[in-house]
């Protein structure tokens, strides 16, 4: 509970901490040389068939590195609508969590080769990823910039200061703030969260789980296993009986239609921790070392994975399907937490999980199906 639970809850809080930091650090000091209001001042114009307006590029495009401090730094939006907009569009943008998964899925099914001559195949579909994400975050804003009904007209109202050194104890201070509200608030649900995925990928129905077990242990011995890999293994035996095991065998018959098996559930499950998890979770199913930097033998096996009926488990359209449902998919309990901060309520941070995770699904499915 302690090293697996609780601490890793911590850390999923700590982690974000530098990026916040430096974040709002660089936006409060463009707001106190006065910078930031002419940057909003023109872009204002653009952003306005969005629904949006001038002060959402800051957030959209800090949400690239990370979600959280985009819809954090969306409360300078006056206006509700414009910032209910925002924060509700913010997790489309493709952000850094979401590169280990992109990374090894085109490792996996996309072949490294060069086209018209001087653009990598490889990175051409990690940009198309990308640019899909940023595509879609523009038109659900217009699609809420419809549903969203309020009395008030939307406009943009600032004061246009002139240049000047910035106050470092008004930044000091902006930055301190914005730190500790996350920290307290959004950190709480964030270990809570964490603490119920370790117990449900830690426990499973006690028989099954000793009779899997003890099979591992003797297939180990059959195959002349070494102590680490006798572990690994043991580790993905547990795993697969385990309650989210068992979760990722029920949800099956529903992710089927897109290409995933119940392996690939159970890293969908555990990755709502943050994004980066899949690639620990499938390293762990498939028995392998993950030691963070290269994915060599988990990309060689996710490769020589089959089906019953003989083929590729992750052939160019599973790989895609995945690929794509990664672009859409909430799947990150930290931004989830900070949604209901920032929103005061459940409802939007329900409803933000529901139209994303039906947009997965439904691109997923299409992908899937044109690549298959």
């Amino acid at each position: 509970l302690i090293t697996q639970g609780v601490i890793p809850g911590i850390g999923g809080v700590v982690i974000f901490i530098p990026q916040i930091t430096l974040l709002f650090f660089f936006i409060a000091i463009l707001e106190e040389t006065g910078y930031l209001s002419r940057v909003v001042f023109i872009m204002d114009r653009l952003m306005r068939p969005f629904g949006l307006n001038g002060k959402s590029v800051v957030p959209l495009m800090s949400s690239v590195a990370c979600a959280i401090p985009g819809v954090m730094s969306a409360r300078t939006i006056s206006d509700w609508k414009e910032r209910l907009i925002t924060i509700m569009v913010a997790p489309l943008m493709s952000c850094s969590a979401r590169i280990p998964v992109y990374t090894l899925l085109i490792a996996i099914v996309i072949p490294d080769e060069t086209i018209f001559g001087f653009m990598n195949l490889q990175g051409l579909v990690l940009f198309g990823l990308y640019l899909l994400g940023a595509v879609f975050a523009l038109l659900v804003a217009i699609l809420l910039k419809v549903l969203v009904k309020t009395k008030r007209q939307g406009f943009l109202l600032l004061e246009m200061p002139e240049y000047k050194s910035p106050r470092w104890k008004n930044v000091g201070l902006t930055v301190f703030e914005k730190v500790r509200v996350f920290v307290w608030d959004a950190g709480k649900i964030i270990l809570a969260i964490s603490v119920v995925l370790w117990a449900l990928a830690s426990y499973g129905p006690s028989q099954k789980t000793e009779s899997s077990i003890r099979h591992a242990k003797q297939e180990a011995v059959e195959m002349s296993l070494t102590n680490e890999e006798t572990e690994q293994l043991l580790a993905a035996t547990r795993l697969e009986n385990s309650y989210i095991g068992i979760m990722g065998k029920t949800i099956e018959p529903v992710i089927k239609p897109i290409g995933f098996d119940w392996k690939i559930g159970i890293s969908l499950i555990t990755s709502f921790a943050a994004r980066e998890v899949f690639v620990g979770s499938m390293a762990t199913i498939y028995a392998v070392a993950d030691n963070g930097v290269s994915n060599t033998s988990l990309i060689e096996k996710m490769r020589k994975e089959k089906r019953q009926d003989g083929t590729p488990v992750y052939s160019l359209a599973t790989g895609g399907s995945l690929m794509v449902f990664y672009v859409f998919a909430m799947q990150c309990m930290s931004t989830v937490a900070v949604v209901k901060r920032e929103t005061q309520s459940w409802k939007w941070p329900i409803i933000q999980i529901a139209f994303m995770g039906i947009m997965a699904y439904a691109f997923a499915l299409l992908t899937f199906l044109i690549l298959s």
